[in-house]
């Protein structure tokens, strides 16, 4: 049984049509396809449609590790938030969020220090209903409906500053989210007002789908053509994102390089090249 499931007290699905017969959201558009909802399918979850399938296993037919792929981002997921938990990091924006899965950004941060706040940021109405649901009982975690396109709104949404002090340091948490920007929606100026907004100390940690392969380009296309969005940049244009902040060692890397917790076979396969992500910290001068 999901997270989501555990937490809304209905059954994950075993029918073909959705999260579950005898339930139907209200106010989402089950015949438009969803980034989390897709993603959630790509992991194996039970909260998504057979629109939502169909790219995912779409994306299977292009690079057969693509479920891999959404686990490293997972996993790099724990290790930076435990990284920066372990660097005094005690507030984590987490925008692009998605659907509740598998070590979640506030089960990291508060195994380490049970009172971390955290605030999820999500675009998606499903999120905020699953998310709400799972969060009921944590006074230091909370959702919000927001698109991340709106810096200002976010920033100054009063759920988030009931949360956020922005006079502390803050892990700001882009991952797997900044490709689902396209080049003419400003991407680098969107996260630029993010990091403006940190203050010295704080930390901006972001993952991003890597143009690393043919592969990779043909994925590209794909979800381009399929769901309007996953655009796949270079390394130095993913490395630009840091720009001004102080790199953490390894620097942007595939995410499997990211201080692995175990070692990692090299040459690397084209699974393990497709999304590439690193942490850096706001200089305090």
């Amino acid at each position: 049984m999901t997270d989501e499931a555990q937490a809304t007290g209905r059954p994950s699905a075993d029918g073909a049509d959705g999260p579950d017969d005898g339930w139907r959201p209200v106010g989402i558009d089950i015949s438009t396809p969803s980034i989390a909802r897709v993603y959630d399918a790509v992991l194996g979850g039970k909260d998504n449609y057979p629109v939502d399938r169909a790219i995912a296993e779409a994306s299977l037919a292009i690079v057969a590790e693509i479920g891999d792929v959404a686990r490293y981002n997972r996993a790099i997921l724990g290790r930076a938030v435990r990284f920066m938990a372990e660097q005094g990091i005690r507030q984590f924006l987490d925008l692009g969020s998605g659907l509740p899965t598998v070590q979640n950004t506030h089960q990291v941060a508060q195994a380490h220090s049970p009172e971390a706040r955290v605030v999820y940021v999500d675009k998606d109405p499903i999120v905020l209903a699953h998310g709400r649901a799972l969060l009921a009982e944590n006074e230091y975690t909370t959702v919000v409906t927001a698109d991340l396109r709106e810096p200002a709104e976010i920033l100054n949404h009063p759920d988030v500053r009931a949360l956020i002090d922005f006079d502390q340091p803050v892990g700001l948490m882009l991952v797997g989210v900044v490709h689902h920007l396209n080049d003419d929606e400003g991407p680098e100026r969107i996260v630029e007002e993010y990091k403006a907004a940190l203050p010295a100390g704080s930390f901006l940690f972001l993952t991003h789908f890597c143009a690393s392969s043919p592969d990779a380009l043909a994925l590209e296309k794909a979800l381009l053509t399929d769901l309007g969005s996953g655009r796949f940049r270079t390394l130095e244009e993913i490395t630009a994102y840091f720009d001004g902040f102080e790199s953490i060692d390894p620097g942007v890397v595939f995410l499997p390089q990211w201080r692995p917790e175990e070692p990692v076979q090299e040459p690397l396969t084209v699974g393990q090249r497709l999304m590439a992500g690193g942490i850096a910290r706001k200089p305090t001068a």
